[in-house]
């Protein structure tokens, strides 16, 4: 359900003086304050954000906030928010396509967070971004990757491509498969966010400010082991437990079969029980 053309606009000025909040405090405060209070204030950023959007966050599973062991967490991507509902629930360092750099104001303030960009369509820079990421969890940050490599419109999920796993097996550390969905208020799939080819930034920022709210649901999986696998086995592994989480197919195997939604329907929600919380706790602190 969409929302009036006022509470749209008045989103996005909101948005937008939030984006200038958040220059100002990393040209600012940034400075001032150790690895620590970057990730913290990103976070907060974040939520807020969320918040401006009226995203309301169901969270499932347990984040990786507190382990001490190299850990990456591994993400379907469906949606330029993924960063921001990763962000608001875990301390983190991403990795994103270095389009996203060149993305105005927005590029440049996940830039001073951290975010370290691919040049995807450069071999050799998979090599670069490695060695940053491995040098990232040896210090102690938590990694998040999109292994995807692109977005889709939250109905599948795609092969995992193995090459910026390499640091996590390396670091004899363990990999958190990271389950992201957006749905409508009854279940089913809300292809809204989605940010596919056919939709710019613009585009896709005023389609997501005209929704009367967004429910998102973050499901953190239980941690994978990576000492003593290949990459591509754990690419593999942890795809399929994403997809599995979400009752999608996973990549490799035919529609059709017991995890396709269209195969198996999910049982109706019960309306006296709705698994969001209320208005006031849009995201969790």
């Amino acid at each position: 359900m969409t929302t009036d053309a006022l509470t749209r606009n008045y989103r996005i000025v909101r948005m937008f003086l939030h984006l200038l909040a958040g220059l100002g405090a990393s040209a600012v405060v940034f400075p001032l304050v150790g690895r620590n209070g970057r990730l913290a204030i990103f976070r907060r950023w974040s939520q807020t954000l969320l918040r401006i959007l009226n995203v309301r966050v169901s969270v499932h599973g347990t984040p990786p906030i507190s382990r001490t062991e190299p850990t990456m967490m591994l993400a379907n991507h469906v949606s330029w928010l993924d960063i921001f509902l990763i962000a608001s629930q875990v301390p983190s360092r991403f990795v994103a396509k270095s389009e996203i750099r060149r993305w105005p104001v927005v590029g440049w303030l996940i830039s001073r967070q951290g975010t370290l960009f691919v040049e995807r369509a450069r071999r050799h820079d998979t090599a670069r971004i490695n060695n940053s990421v491995n040098d990232a969890l040896e210090k102690g940050y938590c990694a998040v990757v999109f292994p995807e490599g692109t977005t889709s419109d939250g109905t599948e999920v795609r092969p995992f491509h193995a090459s910026l796993l390499q640091p996590i097996v390396q670091t004899h550390g363990v990999a958190v498969p990271v389950a992201l969905r957006y749905v409508t208020a009854d279940g089913g799939i809300d292809d809204a966010p989605a940010y596919t080819q056919e939709r710019t930034l613009w585009d896709s920022l005023k389609l997501i400010a005209s929704q009367r709210e967004l429910h998102a649901e973050i499901h953190f999986l239980p941690a994978v082991p990576a000492v003593g696998k290949h990459r591509r086995d754990l690419a593999e592994h942890t795809a399929r437990l994403v997809a599995e989480a979400l009752s999608l197919t996973p990549p490799g195997r035919k529609r059709g079969t017991a995890s396709d939604p269209r195969a198996a329907p999910p049982p109706a929600p019960d309306p006296t029980h709705s698994p969001y919380p209320g208005p006031e706790a849009a995201v969790r602190p």
